[in-house]
């Protein structure tokens, strides 16, 4: 039990001091902010070596930076070629495609933006473009809810024009069949009436002293 003790000990200890040989010999990267001495060393080492393997950028540069750091500021400080502010309305109609079509990659957005960051390309989406996109589709909203309504109401009166036109065609069949019907009864009535009245005054079957009686209340 006293030997099993030991050994534990013993590996507790070899593990601290490999902790305290790896932080002893491990360098702290610089963080901070960039100084123009630092800037000027990097541009120096790029205009050598060229703008990539920034790692390697870092070390012959001698600067206490690690190569995302050199990278970034590179890009977006010290290229020869940037451009800051003063987006175009070109550019930005290509930013809002690109986006459309990228969603937030930056840096390919930028690609296709001689001269712009995609660090400036962002926080210019994000303070203008983003509002002025979600502006826009509340008012396409409102346009395509106003124009729903208004096909709608257009298709509720043309509804309504079709009931009334077959509304004043049943009216006008209604009508006529009324006017035929009763020109019908009026020529049935006058065909009626003088039927009678000839057989009325039809005397030739009867007798004289008929005759001579009736014409005496004629």
């Amino acid at each position: 039990m006293a030997a099993m003790n030991d050994q534990s000990s013993k590996e507790e200890v070899r593990e601290a001091i490999g902790a305290a040989k790896n932080q002893k010999g491990k360098k702290e990267v610089n963080r901070g902010a960039w100084t123009d001495e630092e800037d000027q060393r990097l541009a120096e080492t790029i205009e050598i070596f060229g703008p990539k393997k920034w790692k390697t950028i870092a070390v012959k540069a001698g600067l206490n930076r690690c190569g995302k750091s050199c990278r970034l500021r590179w890009m977006n400080y010290l290229r020869p070629n940037i451009k800051r502010g003063n987006i175009s309305d070109q550019e930005e109609d290509l930013i809002l495609r690109l986006h459309k079509l990228l969603g937030n990659r930056w840096s390919l957005i930028a690609g296709r933006l001689p001269g712009r960051t995609d660090n400036e390309i962002k926080n210019y989406w994000n303070s203008h473009l983003s509002k002025k996109v979600e502006e826009q589709g509340k008012n396409r909203q409102e346009e395509e809810g106003h124009h729903g309504r208004r096909r709608k109401r257009r298709k509720m009166n043309a509804v309504e024009v079709k009931e009334e036109k077959r509304e004043e065609e049943e009216e006008e069949e209604e009508e006529e069949e009324e006017n035929t019907s009763f020109a019908g009864d009026e020529i049935e009535e006058e065909r009626i009436i003088t039927c009678d009245l000839d057989d009325f005054f039809d005397f030739s079957n009867e007798d004289p002293l008929t005759l001579e009686w009736i014409s005496k209340f004629i």
